[in-house]
């Protein structure tokens, strides 16, 4: 038997959802409507945007836009890491067919 998901009720902008989530991703899913709901509120306070759909919409553009730009930079990171890693390892070698050659 199949494990039923957890029904977490979250508050977003002051409407309540149920939400289906599996084990041990309860607090992520708290987490992320907390997000949610202050990215939201931003929004709708700003009173530039108008409409639950628009203010939504804007709020996930605007996560989807950080989300990129961290992936982005975690990516260039990790290139950079990387780098660093294979220059060790070729330092590390040579200093070790230096040492069993004499």
């Amino acid at each position: 038997m199949k494990n039923e998901p957890e029904l977490v009720t979250v508050r977003i902008l002051d409407k309540e959802y149920r939400i289906g989530c599996g084990e041990g991703e309860r607090e992520a899913l708290i987490a992320s409507a907390y997000h949610l709901d202050a990215r939201m509120r931003e929004i709708h306070n700003s009173g530039k945007v108008v409409g639950m759909d628009r203010i939504a919409v804007m709020a996930a553009l605007n996560i989807a836009h950080e989300f990129l730009q961290l992936r982005s930079e975690k990516e260039t990171l990790t290139r950079k890491v990387n780098g660093e890693l294979r220059n060790l390892h070729t330092k590390i070698e040579t200093a070790v067919d230096k040492a069993m050659s004499k």
